[in-house]
C-alpha cells in the first residue's frame, strides 16, 4: 500500500507499507485529549477535532475534498476516499479542492466518521497515513 510520511525535516514523502492501516479484528485505541494511548499502539483513532488538526499540522495536511459541495465543484481527479468525500492536500502531491476546516468537520460530524491514523512513535518522523471510516465500523474493533 502506498502511504505518505515525512522525513526528519518534516517533508512529506511516499513510503511503502505492507501492513494495512485498518487490520482485521484488531483493537484500535481511541485518542482523546484526556486519553493518550501507549506507544505500543501503532494505529489509533479519534473523533476529536483538535487532535485531527494537530495531526494535520505535523504532516503538512490541509482539508480538502474531491466531491462537489455547496462551496464548489468536484475535482477532475479520480477520488479514492472510500466514499467519505473528505481528503487532505499534502505538499508536493496532487491537489484536491481546498475546503475550510469548518466545512471539513461539518461533513465529518454529519456522517459520523472516525479518523484513524498511525500513532506517533519516538525518534520516528510523523506518518501521514490515515483513513476516514464510518464510526459504526469501529464498533467491531
Amino acid at each position: 500500500m502506498s502511504a505518505l510520511g515525512a522525513d526528519n525535516r518534516g517533508n512529506v514523502r511516499n513510503e511503502m507499507s505492507n501492513e494495512p492501516l485498518l487490520p482485521d479484528r484488531c483493537h484500535i485505541p481511541t485518542v482523546t485529549r484526556e486519553n493518550v494511548p501507549s506507544r505500543d499502539a501503532t494505529v489509533v483513532s479519534t473523533r476529536d477535532h483538535q487532535i485531527i488538526r494537530e495531526w494535520a499540522l505535523r504532516v503538512g495536511a490541509e482539508p480538502a475534498t474531491g466531491e462537489a459541495t455547496s462551496s464548489g465543484a468536484a475535482t477532475a481527479m479520480k477520488v479514492q476516499d472510500l466514499g467519505t468525500g473528505l481528503r487532505f492536500n499534502f505538499p508536493g502531491m496532487s491537489r484536491f479542492r481546498e475546503i475550510s476546516w469548518a466545512e471539513w468537520f461539518d461533513h465529518f460530524n454529519s456522517h459520523d466518521f472516525t479518523f484513524v491514523f498511525d500513532n506517533m512513535q519516538p525518534n520516528q518522523p510523523p506518518s501521514a497515513r490515515y483513513r476516514i471510516v464510518p464510526t459504526s465500523e469501529m464498533a467491531n474493533r
